[in-house]
């Protein structure tokens, strides 16, 4: 059952990441910020790697800071 939930949350978090490249690709940001962005996702995508539920946690505080309009500083 446990390997059940466990899929299910690797599938959300996959489809998740995908929406949040899509929305940082098609952001009207300078490209700093993009990049910035770009390189959140690369952490996220990595975290997933060993830590499922932490990648996700990172990946909501991410998509509601998209949400929110909070950008990071352009470099």
């Amino acid at each position: 059952m446990e390997r059940d939930s466990q899929l299910e949350l690797y599938e959300s978090v996959a489809a998740r990441l995908k929406e949040a490249h899509t929305r940082v690709r098609s952001l009207q940001v300078p490209e700093g910020v993009r990049m910035a962005l770009s390189r959140k996702l690369l952490v996220i995508t990595a975290a997933a790697k060993h830590d499922l539920s932490d990648a996700a946690t990172r990946l909501d505080r991410l998509m509601k800071d998209l949400d929110e309009g909070r950008f990071p500083e352009d470099d």
